[in-house]
């Protein structure tokens, strides 16, 4: 009767999951859209004009409008989103290059190897240094590391990140000569070594807001019955600090961490400028300064799935994760 009841609800619970899963993909698919259009008409209501930054200040009104013409910026703005859906869907890019007549795809696909490698080095920083933080602040509450570890997420959360990758460069790189000051070396290795000090000023703006989740959702759970009936039955510390407090206090720092994961795309874009990597952070400022179109078009198209991803990730993570999700979707 049991099995029979069990088959039944799990049976039951398929074409809901099915449903819950269509709907977030259906609600991911929306919001790429949404950015993308937004994007496309925000840039070229920016004043200034791509063929005259091209051709230069002396170029006549002639050769100006033939490479208008030959670029398809005579044409309306609604011929121009036509076309640029056309392309997207058709091609999966969105174009070529005003400036260097290069396809929008390639240009990224050659950037994006090193802004990948950054943000994965600096999630993977920010999870470590979170997770020590927080324990070492929830088992010693009230002492005075708990008071330090709650006094760093006060003090960093004001900091700009290019203030603090400045300030890195200055005392890691000129002063102490431990890593370079800017610039990606050759080979993983050296890849690896030029980002480190790039990876740990992305991760700094985002350690404070996990320390504090983390923590808190520590001080509860160690609080809660259970913890006390595990002490009680002498199970050892370490077993129920790792098993048992961690894994019910990690899904709200889960994802919170999904978020700031969206933000950390963000971030790494300004920390390239900063530390002259030339990812795709780099690709993008440039792009604006020259008004090229389809470039930005398209950074902000990859950027928007990959923080739309992320987000769908997490949350059929955390939806897998805890069976009290399941029940309310």
């Amino acid at each position: 009767m049991t099995q029979t009841l069990r088959k039944a609800r799990r049976e039951a619970g398929f074409p809901s999951s099915l449903r819950w899963l269509g709907m977030a993909l259906l609600r991911a698919l929306i919001v790429i859209l949404c950015v993308t259009t937004a994007v496309f008409f925000l840039i070229r209501i920016v004043p200034g004009d791509p063929a005259k930054m091209i051709l230069g200040e002396y170029a006549t009104d002639e050769s100006i409008a033939a490479l208008r013409h030959t670029l398809g910026l005579d044409l309306s703005l609604w011929e121009q989103f036509v076309r640029f859906v056309r392309t997207l869907f058709t091609q999966g890019d969105t174009g070529h290059s005003i400036v260097s007549d290069v396809s929008v795809r390639q240009l990224i696909s050659d950037r994006a190897p090193v802004t990948l490698l950054l943000i994965a080095m600096a999630a993977v920083l920010a999870v470590f240094v979170s997770l020590i933080l927080a324990v070492a602040a929830a088992t010693n509450k009230d002492k005075l590391i708990d008071h330090l570890i709650r006094i760093f997420p006060a003090i960093t959360l004001g900091m700009p990140v290019f203030w603090v990758g400045l300030l890195l460069i200055l005392l890691f790189g000129v002063r102490l000569h431990w890593f370079p000051v800017g610039g990606v070396r050759e080979g993983w290795a050296g890849m690896l070594y030029s980002l480190t000090l790039p990876a740990i000023t992305v991760a700094f703006s985002q350690i404070p807001t996990l320390v504090r989740s983390l923590r808190a959702q520590m001080l509860e759970v160690l609080e809660s019955d259970f913890v006390v009936t595990l002490r009680a039955a002498a199970i050892p510390r370490r077993v129920i600090l790792f098993k048992h407090v961690l894994r019910n206090s990690a899904l709200p720092t889960l994802m919170l961490l999904g978020v700031n994961l969206s933000y950390m795309i963000g971030g790494t874009l300004v920390v390239e400028q900063v530390f002259g990597i030339k990812g795709i952070g780099s690709l993008l400022f440039t792009s604006i300064s020259s008004r090229d179109f389809p470039v930005i078009q398209g950074i902000a198209l990859y950027c928007a799935v990959a923080v739309v991803v992320i987000g769908l990730l997490v949350e059929i993570f955390a939806w897998w994760l805890d069976p009290r999700t399941k029940e309310k979707r």
